[in-house]
């Protein structure tokens, strides 16, 4: 192969996803054009700014940056000069309705005291816990950063050797029930399939190393919040010469035969030798493709698909600093498992929801005025569903969730609202072009992994690739970031462009151009 410099790759959103891909091809000498249909770049990773408040409207846990970090060095950057970012002890606290309190810490001495206040039977589990994961990540690291083509991948020498750590009919949950015996410390370390939109009970148990990625690696605050990391991706990829075109999106494509020839907008028509469609999959696809072109991923298929849970979100300016409230708080409703059936299986509204409260500006005063806080609440609910009309509901849920906030101190909080926004999940849908709201894309159970995920290299359309979490290996930015090095490899490896200097991925999964 031979690096051509005049390839033209039209890369659709400036998520973190589309953003990490311009930056690698541009450095790879292709000639890339980033439409974006926001007037601001980071799609779920961008931010809100008002009355001198800034609020990140998705991520706010930036989880092993390593991922990330090797992106930037592929380019000639180093991620922390670029964005500077706090490691948070503790990462996070949880509070139980159902009693108790853990600060979550990568001090497993400080653990152990905190969970022997719980049940002293558990104590030393979280160890064993953390060295069965340490091996378990190392085994599953390169079916991570590989594409998944087809059935005939599930034989790659790489997932044999993982299958063992595999137990594809053992649940998140019931993982986490073979280190502790005591329920509230299982939800302590099984939570965090929520990352995915899902219920620990459903989600598959591969996912536990994603509470071993927290106490290993860190929870991290990107100075000026995620979308600050969105924002110097933008900065960084234009000086390498993208070009990002805000407020454009894309409103038809021309085919030829299989083919993408050009997208058009109402500005302009864009032909290119690749496409990377970094927009929400469901909802691109069936909103820009003809439903004819599609068999795999037709609008009926889709629409019989699982998908995540969506959110219900408050951003409050908040008159005062919460000195002891830390960072990242999660508090788990009373009868969790009901919370979680609500969610995915009755498709109603709890009353006594779990919810998660960041109060960021403790640790980052950019983000709002001085003496004041800006506070990010996000509540898990069911994605639109007809069992929820938010038309109706919207105004008693936000009075709920002000109420329940008293659960972690924040008790007569409305008196100090100096600013608020609310997204609900029709906003999700309608505002943020994310099919049926849900936040979290396809949902993670083991028929709608790997290869039955949408191909990274989209197995309907030639010249097309997609990055982002509805793709392989899924959602959650450090694995998007990884959807975008793998796309990456692939797109460049098919236009005979070379991959040398991109850091990671194993060789056997790229296969020949097509």
């Amino acid at each position: 192969m031979s690096t051509v410099s005049a390839r033209k790759v039209v890369v659709v959103g400036a998520g973190p996803g589309g953003l990490a891909t311009a930056m690698q091809l541009a450095h790879a000498g292709c000639d890339v054009t980033l439409l974006e249909r926001a007037d601001r770049v980071g799609g779920r990773t961008s931010a809100i700014e008002a009355d001198g408040f800034r609020f990140d409207i998705g991520p706010t846990f930036f989880l092993y940056p390593r991922v990330l970090a090797e992106i930037f060095q592929s380019v000639g950057r180093d991620l922390m000069e670029e964005i500077p970012m706090t490691r948070l002890d503790p990462q996070y606290r949880l509070t139980f309705a159902a009693g108790g309190q853990l600060d979550c810490t990568a001090d497993m001495d400080e653990m152990d005291r905190q969970i022997a206040k719980i049940s002293p039977a558990d104590v030393g589990a979280l160890r064993r816990y953390m060295d069965d994961n340490r091996v378990k990540l190392a085994k599953f690291r390169p079916i991570l950063e590989s594409p998944f083509n087809s059935v005939l991948d599930l034989m790659r020498p790489s997932l044999l050797a993982a299958a063992p750590h595999l137990h594809p009919l053992r649940s998140l949950g019931t993982e986490l029930e073979r280190y502790f015996l005591d329920p509230r410390l299982v939800i302590a370390f099984a939570f965090q399939a929520k990352y995915l939109g899902m219920s620990p009970y459903q989600c598959p148990s591969l996912f536990s190393i994603l509470s071993f990625l927290e106490y290993e690696h860190g929870v991290w605050h990107p100075h000026g919040g995620c979308s600050r990391v969105s924002e110097r991706m933008a900065e960084i990829a234009e000086s390498m010469g993208v070009k990002i075109h805000l407020s454009e999106p894309v409103t038809s494509v021309e085919m030829q035969d299989r083919r993408v020839t050009a997208l058009h907008t109402d500005q302009d028509r864009y032909d290119a030798d690749a496409f990377v469609v970094n927009a929400d999959f469901a909802n691109w696809i069936t909103t820009t493709i003809p439903n004819s072109f599609r068999k795999r991923w037709s609008d009926e298929k889709l629409a019989a698909k699982k998908y995540s849970c969506s959110t219900f979100m408050l951003y409050l300016g908040i008159d005062g600093v919460y000195e002891n409230l830390p960072h990242h708080n999660i508090h788990i409703a009373k009868d969790y498992a009901r919370n979680l059936r609500e969610i995915e299986v009755d498709h109603v509204l709890s009353d006594d929801p779990s919810f998660y409260v960041q109060n960021a500006s403790i640790t980052d005063m950019s983000l709002a005025p001085p003496g004041q806080s800006a506070l990010y609440v996000l509540v898990p609910v069911t994605h639109q569903h007809e069992n929820v009309d938010w038309s109706l509901e919207s105004d008693r849920f936000r009075n709920l969730t002000l109420d329940k906030l008293a659960a972690i101190g924040l008790d007569g909080i409305r008196d100090q609202i100096r600013f608020e926004h609310r997204i609900t999940p029709d906003d999700w849908h309608n505002d943020y072009s994310i099919y049926k709201g849900a936040t979290f894309n396809l949902a993670h159970n083991l028929g709608q992994m790997l290869h039955n995920r949408p191909h990274n290299r989209f197995e309907e359309l030639d010249g097309v690739y997609l990055v982002g979490g509805g793709t392989h290996p899924g959602s959650g930015l450090p694995v998007i970031y990884e959807s975008s090095r793998i796309s990456s490899r692939l797109l460049l490896t098919d236009l005979r462009i070379n991959t040398d200097f991109m850091s990671a991925g194993a060789n056997e999964c790229f296969d020949r151009p097509r």
